[in-house]
């Protein structure tokens, strides 16, 4: 035991004086998971993935394992050895899940408050005298920090290893991480238990809560778009859309409008996406799309609206959300009264690192972040009932 005491103590220095060594490997392990996904090569990403999530395992199991070494080998885990093994935990864990959110978040949205709260946490995880003296003291800070990063773990390998739908992988990760977030809190609290549990259960439900109301936030980690386009025509030979559409007037709708997807999702993955449309904010459509992971460019798919509001001229977003509510990108265009139209090709995303088109970038962050606290709001309050669809489209590959 004293030989295996002093190899621990000599990794924590070793960590010590490299600190950024482990976020380092975290961080490549992690964008070789995304691109071995990207390109249908699971094995690899479901390994690191079992990995992570192992890691976590044995995090959980502190005191048992705690245990089980002064009963077999007579002598305790040292405090130090303890807190290195969890803040390695939080290192990996972190630069693992970023490559995935980076690439699949809508930064002209709400999820870029998610993803950039990742990084900043990342950042904190590799900086010793804010992780152990600002953080670490702070213990419902603390609980906080730990409990979202099992949350994004799970939101990233749920997906690649159990091939279970974005919902299921949300909702499990949520309660995964509220239920263990409540024992650690339960436990380190040092007052009566009945007082620890309760104050332990008040933070845990409030944090659900949040997790529950701000589900439209959250990129689904493994879902992206890789070609989008609103176009009045699709080639159904080719699965392809005609050019893509910027600016139309209303007299341009007679034969209705088609929004184009193409998304990427994990071989073995079968998810149930919408395209929800809005005219000026306020939902007009949401028309479901079955789609199927294990195509490289992407599960082509489009919906296809017919029927507008009298008065259709004004700002229209076509938001594609899983059905936790996630978004996975959205589509803008605009409808006038004059008689010229913009088109453009449609939009090739392989190769970029966002999810929606590099216009959408223009307009003020701020008057993005109105629009999406305002359909927050719509969706919790119920006040934004969709109609139903007028038609989809749901092609086979």
């Amino acid at each position: 035991m004293a030989r295996l005491t002093r190899i621990f103590s000599h990794l924590a220095k070793l960590a010590a004086r490299y600190p950024g060594l482990l976020a380092l490997l975290g961080f490549v392990s992690g964008v070789a998971s995304f691109f071995l996904v990207e390109r249908e090569q699971d094995k690899f990403a479901q390994l690191v993935s079992l990995l992570m999530l192992g890691g976590w395992v044995l995090l959980m199991l502190e005191n048992l394992l705690k245990r089980g070494v002064s009963h077999w080998f007579g002598t305790e885990l040292p405090d130090p050895v303890v807190r290195f093994a969890t803040q390695m935990v939080h290192q990996e864990s972190l630069f693992f899940v970023i490559p995935f959110f980076f690439i699949t978040t809508a930064w002209n949205s709400g999820q870029m408050v998610f993803t950039g709260l990742l990084i900043a946490m990342a950042v904190v995880s590799v900086i010793d005298p804010v992780y152990y003296k600002w953080l670490a003291p702070k213990r419902w800070l603390y609980f906080f920090y730990h409990g979202f990063t099992l949350f994004a773990v799970l939101l990233t390998a749920l997906p690649i290893l159990l091939h279970i739908p974005t919902a299921k992988a949300y909702q499990w990760s949520l309660l995964i991480a509220t239920l263990l977030s409540f024992l650690n809190m339960a436990r380190d609290f040092s007052f009566g238990w009945w007082r620890r549990s309760a104050l332990a259960l008040t933070l845990v439900l409030g944090a659900a809560g949040v997790g529950i109301l701000t589900r439209p936030w959250v990129p689904p980690a493994t879902l992206w778009l890789t070609r989008v386009a609103v176009t009045t025509e699709i080639d159904d030979r080719e699965k392809a859309p005609g050019k893509r559409i910027k600016t139309l007037s209303a007299s341009q709708l007679d034969n209705g409008l088609y929004a184009y997807t193409a998304i990427h999702a994990p071989r073995g993955l079968n998810e149930r996406i919408y395209h929800v449309w809005r005219l000026n904010g306020k939902t007009i459509d949401k028309i479901a799309l079955d789609i199927q992971g294990g195509r490289q460019a992407g599960y082509r798919a489009w919906s296809h609206k017919l029927n507008f509001p009298p008065y259709p001229q004004g700002n229209w977003r076509i938001d594609v959300v899983t059905e936790a509510q996630q978004v996975i990108g959205v589509l803008r265009f605009r409808i006038t009264e004059a008689q010229t139209i913009a088109e453009q090709q449609p939009e090739t995303l392989p190769e970029k690192i966002i999810t929606a088109p590099d216009e959408l970038f223009r307009e003020p962050i701020v008057n993005t972040l109105k629009e999406e606290g305002q359909t927050l709001l719509d969706t919790v309050t119920g006040e934004a009932d969709p109609e139903q669809p007028i038609k989809e489209a749901e092609p086979k590959q």
